[in-house]
């Protein structure tokens, strides 16, 4: 059987949600496992966490590169661009695993800034936040340069799995008031790839959930309105049920 343990609102766990989808496998969803269900699965207590019959996977890069190793991708429709076959091209190995160890740079930067803002600590009020949001912008102008243009991703002529890891991180960042901006004017190959990938079924499938402390999704309303809710909402959970009581 297999399953897949993971935190909702994670841009990592989304990333292997998609490829899930993309290869056509179907998978048990463990949300916000316990200490004790993260140990059962793994040492690091780190999710996402795949299990795959005998097979246990932690670290999302590890997972990726296993599905698109693992298994074909769907068919698809003539209209639609293709999705990559490899995780990293043969010929392209070193280039490939630098961009996608970029952009886990970029999530992981991102991730601990929201971690530390739902404890009360702001990046612009502490200074390893500050350069985490500074790394950031660095990282973003960098996307920009390798991305080859508002056509095509990392790769040319399909969707890649780093495009996919790096749209789930800006679309992360869309759903938490982090005072965090990836978008600009001078990004437009950032912003046609993110506008591209929404258009996938595989993120309108697995789409970026807002989360706040307290949320773990398992309810079918709250789930719902995870996955329309916005910052702009100025509203939380309890406080949306409760207006439709």
């Amino acid at each position: 059987m297999r399953k897949l343990y993971f935190t909702a609102g994670s841009p990592f766990a989304r990333a292997v949600r998609i490829v899930l989808f993309e290869k056509g496998q179907s998978f048990e969803r463990i949300v916000s496992p316990s200490l004790e269900e993260r140990a059962s699965a793994t040492p690091t207590l780190q999710v996402p966490t795949l299990i795959d019959d005998d097979i246990h996977l932690w670290d999302s890069a590890v997972i990726l590169d296993y599905l698109m190793a693992t298994y074909p991708n769907l068919p698809q429709s003539p209209e639609q661009r293709p999705f990559a076959t490899d995780y990293v091209r043969s010929e392209h190995q070193l280039h490939d695993k630098l961009v996608h160890a970029t952009v886990q740079t970029f999530g992981v930067s991102t991730t601990t800034i929201s971690q530390c803002h739902w404890t009360g600590m702001m990046h612009a009020d502490n200074a390893h936040l500050t350069r985490c949001a500074i790394r950031n912008q660095h990282l973003l102008d960098w996307f920009e340069k390798e991305l080859i243009d508002e056509d095509n991703g990392f790769v040319a002529g399909v969707d890649s799995v780093q495009d996919v890891l790096l749209v789930c991180i800006c679309q992360f960042i869309e759903r938490r008031p982090l005072n965090l901006v990836w978008d600009s004017p001078k990004r437009p190959k950032m912003r046609a790839l993110t506008d591209r990938l929404s258009k996938r079924p595989s993120f309108n499938a697995e789409p970026a959930l807002w989360w706040e402390p307290g949320m773990d999704l398992t309810d079918p309303d709250q789930l719902a309105w995870a996955s329309r809710a916005t910052i702009a909402d100025g509203i939380d959970f309890p406080a949306w049920k409760a207006s439709r009581a």
